[in-house]
């Protein structure tokens, strides 16, 4: 069975624990599924003029939604999560997002639920890194140092539009952008990567054996 691959990836105020997610971005095969929060600030720069021009530059339909705190967003991506993977045939990937050394994206999101106290989303959800994949079995070295961080991967393995998508150099310069209420630059930066991500497990998903994106569930234990 073939699992359709969904991408995510999410962006956050810091790295601390009381730290906040600010957007979470999915690549489903229709385009791109956006949920930004604001900090309790109008939005008034993510527009349908900036999602246009977005669309316009990534080639693919991008669906943003606003919410005015955390606990919003993440409600509202559990409702995205349960009707688009739980119980399907999707395999959730994310670049760096869980391995099993730690990973971003997916032990930030626990704590984010955990704290707001919001149920798990990802129940009966299959989850695989890119990480190890193109780490392990791409030779992805540049001037004697292996590449371990997405847009230099993806630019290794891809050289796609995507780079040309992102406005940032680094993507520490999310956390200023969420500050200065540049939502716009924010959700292109966010779009970019999850594209990128998508990309990347498509080559892997061309090059590489099933064993080697080492599926695991995000379904938590229960007793029995």
């Amino acid at each position: 069975m073939v699992l359709e691959q969904v991408a995510f990836d999410i962006e956050t105020t810091g790295f601390d624990v009381d730290d906040e997610v600010t957007v979470v971005g999915f690549a489903v095969p229709m385009g791109v599924r956006v949920f930004l929060q604001t900090g309790g600030r109008p939005v008034e720069t993510v527009g349908d003029d900036v999602t246009a021009g977005i669309e316009d530059d990534a080639g693919t339909l991008v669906n943003v939604s606003t919410h005015s705190a955390e606990q919003g967003l993440l409600a509202a991506v559990s409702s995205f999560v349960a009707e688009r993977c739980c119980g399907r045939d999707v395999l959730l990937v994310a670049f760096n997002g869980e391995t099993w050394s730690g990973g971003f994206d997916v032990p930030f999101l626990r704590t984010r639920f955990a704290r707001v106290g919001l149920p798990w989303p990802f129940d009966d959800v299959a989850y695989a890194d890119l990480l190890p994949v193109v780490s392990d079995r791409f030779n992805t070295t540049v001037d004697g140092d292996a590449v371990t961080d997405l847009a230099r991967a993806y630019t290794v393995l891809c050289d796609g539009p995507y780079c040309e998508l992102d406005p940032f150099d680094d993507s520490k310069e999310a956390v200023a952008a969420f500050e200065d209420g540049r939502f716009d630059e924010l959700v292109r930066h966010n779009v970019a990567d999850v594209l990128r991500t998508k990309a990347l497990g498509r080559v892997a998903e061309r090059y590489c054996a099933k064993s080697e994106f080492r599926v695991k569930s995000l379904t938590p234990t229960r007793d029995p």
